[in-house]
């Protein structure tokens, strides 16, 4: 994948050919990345999602087992899909243009008295929150 670093981290478990085979399962053929370590052994990795739905469970699971054998505590791997608890990239570059017009375009003494809720109409705080 052209998106992804030229090095990266991969579980020892999971053998070149394997992850060449999978990367063509994911969109963007963007496969998983660790990218955080803690140093309690917890990971953060992150993965584009699997294009194909049949194939989508054995492949997860796969990658999954690996991470886990890779853990020094055999941690289990909690998933979450970001994609439906966070806001998209045009959300948050909406709610940006929108703070930056009630900043900058906007005379603070014509609109001092509705300004907290104009801020808090454009959404950028709970967005950074």
């Amino acid at each position: 994948s052209p998106s992804l670093p030229e090095y990266f981290v991969v579980p020892s478990s999971l053998a070149d050919q394997d992850l060449k085979l999978y990367s063509y399962s994911f969109i963007g053929r963007r496969m998983p990345l660790w990218s955080w370590n803690h140093p309690n052994g917890s990971a953060l990795v992150r993965m584009a999602n699997i294009k194909d739905v049949l194939q989508q469970r054995r492949i997860d699971q796969r990658i999954c087992n690996a991470i886990t054998r890779s853990h020094p505590l055999r941690s289990d791997v909690h998933k979450s899909d970001l994609d439906k608890c966070l806001p998209s990239i045009q959300e948050i570059q909406a709610a940006h243009i929108k703070l930056k017009q009630l900043c900058v375009n906007e005379p603070f003494e014509e609109t001092e008295e509705k300004w907290l809720s104009s801020l808090e109409n454009t959404r950028w705080l709970e967005y950074i929150r």
